[in-house]
């Protein structure tokens, strides 16, 4: 039998009626019919045993129907997995994401895999003091990311998804009782200092100076997110975070005071031009389609 055979007697084995089995697969009834007779003259019986009131699959029909649907799963396997060989989909793609923030784009990773079964997802971590590093290392493919970025070998895609800007503070600090404050309040802080963060990026969470242009001061440099929660923690320094810190890290010594002024934080996912590849081209296209808004 041709893959077009095997798949009407399939369908016409599972509706047992041959007119859904034709509008199913986009076709006239007739070519369902003469392609089961056509099946049924070469195999030398019925298949169906047909009625004014119903189809039903004969036991021969039956017989060939398990044995069929079993080898067709794997025929059709086999050619899903050579299309995904041949259009590159099929590999591993290392993605980075900032701690729990990755539960932002779960609907992204779960469209793409079901998309792209031949396709494998490896996780990595990205430091926010160095956001920038495994990306531009070639060590991930495509990192999750706040934006602004302005690295001219990267390609950027915002993500419709924004997050609140707090102030992560000790339980004990002054600001650790207040419902809000405002980024001019910044400058009675003392904030952490990243790692190899670009300035603009930094300034998205402990920016230099407030409204009024006060220099904010800078305290120990941190180089993990667990440095930033230790030196918090402990009283030493501040630090801007996204509202999803506060969900994930309810520790009882820290506090978690929103910056009722502060802009809000934008996503965006980011890859090297240069390094741009199918499997990345399918994990944007899933994104961009996860993305749009229902209806």
């Amino acid at each position: 039998m041709e893959m077009r055979e095997i798949e009407i007697f399939l369908t016409a084995a599972e509706e047992l009626h041959f007119s859904r089995t034709a509008e199913r697969l986009g076709i006239s009834p007739a070519r369902v019919s003469q392609t089961i007779k056509k099946q049924e003259r070469r195999i030398g019986a019925p298949l169906f045993d047909r009625s004014t009131r119903a189809v039903r699959l004969s036991p021969l029909g039956e017989q060939l129907h398990q044995a069929l649907k079993s080898g067709h799963r794997q025929i059709m396997q086999g050619i899903a997995t050579a299309q995904a060989t041949a259009d590159g989909t099929t590999g591993t793609l290392t993605l980075g994401t900032l701690g729990p923030n990755s539960l932002q784009i779960k609907n992204v990773l779960d469209l793409f895999l079901a998309r792209h079964p031949n396709a494998r997802l490896q996780h990595r971590e990205i430091q926010p003091a160095s956001p920038l590093d495994l990306l531009k290392s070639g060590e991930l493919d495509v990192a999750h990311l706040w934006l602004p970025i302005r690295e001219p070998e990267l390609t950027v895609r915002p993500t419709p998804h924004t997050s609140e800007v707090l102030l992560m503070v000790s339980a004990d600090h002054p600001y650790a009782e207040q419902g809000s404050i405002c980024l001019e309040d910044l400058g009675d802080c003392t904030v952490v200092e990243g790692q190899s963060i670009p300035s603009y990026m930094e300034e998205v969470f402990n920016p230099r100076h407030t409204p009024s242009g006060r220099p904010i001061r800078r305290g120990p440099k941190v180089t993990t997110w667990q440095e930033a929660l230790s030196v918090v923690s402990s009283g030493q320094a501040a630090a801007g975070v996204t509202a999803e810190a506060a969900d994930f890290y309810p520790w009882p010594s820290l506090a978690f005071v929103p910056i009722r002024d502060a802009p809000l934080c934008q996503w965006a996912f980011a890859w090297r031009t240069s390094s741009e590849t199918p499997l990345i081209r399918a994990f944007v296209r899933a994104a961009t389609d996860a993305q749009q808004p229902a209806g």
